[in-house]
């Protein structure tokens, strides 16, 4: 999708890293403290298929502060519906983060279907301010998103939500933790071996 364009074109841009995750009503767990000899239950109201998806971007550029932009998706439970991002969903996200950020963006992330649609290459083509990179097959640990599910399913541990609308509160309260902690972000980048500052 990057074809025909630069880094050099791209200078000066955002380092734009994506991935989406899902989420149910089932919450993850955690050790914690109890008394000794009682083991800690959390109680649920019974397994759920309701779920949200999320999709984040965490962007980085020298100088700068980086940056967590996402975007969340609730499923509706209508078997007729699409239940995961469009690609439409994601050219919005990239408008949406263009606009915030004021620069061009180099966008890196997986081989997953919906980035890899005709849409979405002719899209990538038509706008000089987006280049596009495909991580490598089964490279998660090369992606600084797959830190912040960890940070984030570590603040949402051993939670009973009682209704969707708890989960993506929860799920809200937990990004914007991390979006005021840039060196979180910072950390999740340096925990791939990745420099921005040395890209050609």
């Amino acid at each position: 999708m990057a074809a025909g364009k630069t880094s050099a074109a791209a200078s000066g841009g955002w380092l734009v890293f994506e991935d989406e995750a899902g989420f149910s009503m089932t919450p993850p767990t955690t050790r914690t403290w109890a008394p000794r000899g009682q083991t800690p239950v959390v109680t649920v109201r019974g397994r759920s298929r309701r779920r949200i998806s999320i999709a984040v971007l965490v962007c980085y550029r020298p100088g700068h502060r980086s940056r967590l932009i996402y975007r969340p998706r609730r499923d509706s439970e209508n078997r007729n519906r699409r239940k995961s991002f469009a690609w439409t969903d994601y050219r919005d996200l990239l408008i949406c983060a263009h606009h915030q950020l004021g620069a061009p963006l180099v966008v890196v992330w997986d081989n997953l279907n919906t980035h890899l649609t005709p849409g979405m290459r002719q899209f990538a083509a038509d706008h000089d301010w987006l280049t596009v990179y495909q991580l490598p097959a089964y490279a998660p640990d090369l992606n600084p998103v797959e830190v912040i599910w960890s940070l984030l399913r570590r603040s949402m541990a051993n939670t009973a939500f009682t209704d969707p609308d708890h989960l993506i509160a929860a799920i809200r309260t937990g990004l914007k933790r991390i979006q005021h902690r840039p060196h979180l972000i910072d950390g999740c980048l340096a925990a791939t071996g990745l420099d921005p500052a040395n890209r050609s």
